[in-house]
């Protein structure tokens, strides 16, 4: 008598959830889940099944990008950018309300147009401003809130190493998905910005004012610090939406580029090469772990039948749009307090996308408003990244650092629902892109 689909589901997601809690890496979690599902429900040969399907991951062209970007931000971490970012800023900042804790979300939007990660964002925009802010006096927990809610923009704001791997499972554009990235991420940091601006504005004592002051002149020279981070978005984004580069292409020109930018900064030495080609080794290996990980236990799921499961009991409950967009919401919220974003997005994938798809969405939407509940992650205990990184950096409790970012968090959620509400904040811009 053959399995029930509940038993199988059942044990799929128990034998999930028991490897996760473990505490065995992801990537392994999930390959072992693949072959208990194949071995006691399937009928073809597991370790087959594992390598082509490992192969058919691997083997796109697109994944090259990956290492590149992650190379890039590697060296830029190093390079001083954080640096000069931080003085071409402050004399335009310094005097709005809130003023120079409004850096944190302005050098993070500038920076994760350039990294691709919300971690590295977080870490070389926190080493400068956290320091500079505990000098100054600032509200210390406003600056550790808004930077840990402004790193996540590294995910949000192209080039995005998570919407790279999204676009690659959703068989989706990769620069279509960076082009509807950009407004979204834009008015996440203008909602940051203007929560910063109303607190400076209620409580003044927040961002005590410094006894500098800057002319235009010096406003108008402080540019120039802002001219390598403009060049290098310039190089990568313009020759993706130009149609000079593929974003293959565009990342290699990234990486060379932010070498050169290092060089020329005195940052750069074979020592310094080494060790970001080494730790970009590393990370790219994590990540792909975790993609043919995923991608055999989405096989899996697949040959059992789980995901179309899933989904024809979810539309037989005839819920609407906008009812199935919430209840995946929460599903995404108790996710992202026990997974990683990359985890979040490969695991899911195959029973969300054709969900949301055969609700009316669009792909390349869903990919957005995904990527925003992946950002809600990074900053929700126990294993919120972002919260990890600023610990580091200041040796604060993680939960009082997650105290602070709560209201960014409850601000994510507000932009999330606005995305939900306007979609053509996302699909605008990669609808002009027609043919790229």
């Amino acid at each position: 008598m053959e399995p029930s689909m509940g038993l199988m589901a059942l044990v799929v997601f128990g034998v999930l959830f028991l490897a996760l809690a473990s505490g065995i890496w992801v990537g392994f979690s999930l390959f072992i889940v693949g072959f208990v599902g194949m071995i006691f429900f399937g009928t073809l040969p597991a370790g087959n099944n594992m390598a082509s399907s490992v192969w058919a991951t691997v083997e796109k062209w697109e994944y090259v990008a990956l290492p590149l970007f992650i190379l890039m931000g590697e060296i830029l971490f190093r390079s001083g950018i954080s640096e000069r970012l931080f003085k071409a800023l402050v004399p335009w900042l310094y005097r709005l309300p809130g003023g120079l804790l409004l850096m944190n979300i302005v050098a993070c939007t500038l920076f994760a147009a350039v990294s691709g990660s919300s971690a590295a964002t977080t870490a070389t925009v926190g080493r400068i401003t956290l320091a500079e802010f505990e000098k100054l006096g600032y509200d210390r927990r406003l600056a550790m809130g808004s930077l840990a809610g402004a790193g996540t923009l590294g995910f949000l704001i192209p080039p995005s190493l998570i919407m790279i791997v999204y676009a690659i499972l959703a068989e989706v554009s990769i620069g279509k998905m960076f082009a509807a990235g950009i407004l979204p991420g834009l008015l996440l940091a203008g909602i940051y910005s203007s929560y910063i601006i109303y607190r400076g504005i209620r409580n003044p004592e927040i961002a005590p004012r410094t006894q500098e002051s800057y002319s235009w002149t010096d406003r108008l020279v402080a540019l120039k610090d802002l001219a390598p981070t403009l060049a290098l978005i310039l190089m990568v984004l313009g020759s993706i939406y130009a149609g000079i580069a593929t974003p293959t292409e565009a990342a290699a020109l990234g990486a060379f580029g932010a070498a050169l930018f290092a060089f020329l900064n005195r940052r750069l030495n074979l020592k310094i090469m080494f060790d970001c080609l080494i730790n970009a080794v590393k990370t790219n290996a994590m990540i792909m772990m975790i993609v043919v990980g995923a991608g055999f236990l989405s096989r899996v799921m697949g040959f059992l039948g789980i995901p179309a499961a899933i989904t024809q009991a979810i539309t037989e409950m005839d819920l609407s749009p906008y009812t199935l967009m919430i209840i995946l919401g929460a599903f995404y919220l108790v996710l992202g307090c026990l997974l990683d974003g990359f985890s979040i997005v490969v695991m899911t994938l195959p029973i969300a996308l054709p969900m949301v798809t055969q609700a009316g969405f669009d792909p390349i939407w869903f990919g957005i408003y995904l990527i925003l509940m992946v950002e809600v992650s990074q900053i929700t205990p126990p294993v919120g990244f972002n919260l990890f990184v600023i610990q580091g950096l200041t040796r604060e409790p993680i939960m009082n650092i997650a105290r602070y970012a709560l209201p960014f968090f409850f601000l994510m959620l507000l932009t999330t629902a606005i995305l939900v509400v306007f979609p053509e904040i996302a699909l605008l811009l990669p609808r002009l892109m027609i043919g790229k």
